[in-house]
Parts: C-alpha cells; structure tokens; sequence
C-alpha cells in the first residue's frame, strides 16, 4: 500500500515539534526557490502523476538536478520521494547535509567502493521496501562532457531486479546544467522543463545490458528536438 507521508527518516533528523515544524518550512521554501529560479514546469506526457511506487531516473547535468524533480511532483508524491545522492558531496559541509538529512530526507550513499560499508542496491531497496520512492541518476556523475547522455551504470538493473513490481519512471531535464554550470557558485535563472516518459519494468526474461540500454533509451525519447 502507498502511503501519503513519509515514516523512513534518517537518523540525524530527530527532533522536536518544533525541529520538525522548521523543517517541514523550510523544505516548503526550498521548493519555492527552485521553481522561482527555474521557472520549472512538468509536463506529465507518458504517464500521470499518480500515488504509485516508482523509481524516477533523469540525466544528470547538475547538482540541482535533485531538487528540480523532487520540487515539481505534487506535495503528496513528494512526501514520499527520496533523491539518492552521494554521501561525499552532500556531507562536505553543515548546509548540504542539513539540506539532505533534514529537507529531502535523501537516500546517502557511499560512490566509493573502497571506503563504503552499505550496499547501495540494498539501501534503496530498504527505502522501497519502507514504501518510498526515490529520484537516481544512472549515469552516476554530473554529465560535464559534449555528450547527450552518458552511459548508464548498471545500479538501475540490480535496483530493477531486487524490486520488480517497481516502476521506472525516464524524467528529461532540459537546461539543468546551465542554471548550475560547473564551477559555478551561483545558480542562473533560466528556464527548466521536466518531461516525464510511461513507466517501464524490468521483463521477466530480460538480462542487464539490454534493460539498461532500454532504460537509456526511454530517457533520450524524451529529449526535445532541438537539443
């Protein structure tokens, strides 16, 4: 069953009433700068935005890519959304993880292989388990490179294959990287849309590479011709 709100918090964020009133205002103002800023819309083409389990992948072309997908779903399906962000970037500093554990109630995982103690695959899994659903990114890093799109890990398949009754949901970001250009410290305000492709599942008989490839290709379907 989908729940309305979100019981899967993370550790640091216990609190008092009041702790959990400022958050949930500050979270509020949040969303409200990111659309300001980008004057982001979403356009729902392949699918609704319906109270059902899904896993939300986009190109990733900045850092606020998160916060642009996360901000423009309904209040209700954003109560449950967790963005799946790198543990190294989003604790580097007091702000940033206060943002991550406080306002997105982000999924924190360890990119580097030799220092990590948790299974990724497994911490989200967990989240979809406790009926969350979540916003990844399967090129892994920031596209900084000419290319349309990176290659797609193979995370989102091992994330298919453990939970497969799950919906993938492709959401194109157009103009991402130019609001937060690298290097930048200062968002600029331009346009954002968001297309939101159908669903797709992983097929029962379906192996690693060819889901993959499917998943990369749904998300490029939804690029607009004149990129």
């Amino acid at each position: 069953m989908y729940r309305p709100e979100s019981t899967t918090r993370n550790d640091d964020c216990d609190g008092g009433d009041e702790t959990v009133i400022l958050d949930t205002l500050a979270a509020r103002a949040l969303c409200g700068f990111t659309r300001a800023l980008t004057g982001a819309r979403i356009l729902w083409l392949g699918c609704a935005p319906d109270a059902t389990q899904r896993v939300y992948f986009g190109n990733h072309g900045s850092h606020g890519d998160f916060a642009l997908i996360w901000s423009c779903l309904p209040p209700d399906l954003r109560n449950r959304t967790r963005p799946v962000a790198g543990s190294d970037y989003w604790c580097s500093g007091a702000l940033r993880k206060y943002v991550a554990l406080h306002l997105i109630n982000a999924v924190l995982i360890d990119r580097n292989p030799a220092t990590r103690t948790l299974d990724p695959i497994r911490q989200m899994a967990d989240a979809i388990g406790n009926g969350d659903s979540l916003i990844v990114f399967p090129e892994g890093t920031r596209n900084t490179t000419e290319a349309t799109l990176l290659p797609f890990k193979s995370g989102i398949y091992h994330l298919a294959h453990a939970c497969p009754d799950v919906e993938f949901v492709p959401v194109w970001i157009e103009n991402s990287r130019r609001v937060m250009p690298k290097g930048q410290l200062l968002p600029v305000p331009l346009l954002c849309t968001l297309s939101v492709g159908a669903p797709i599942k992983l097929d029962a008989d379906e192996g690693k590479d060819a889901f993959v490839e499917r998943a990369r290709g749904a998300l490029l379907a939804l690029m607009p011709p004149e990129s």
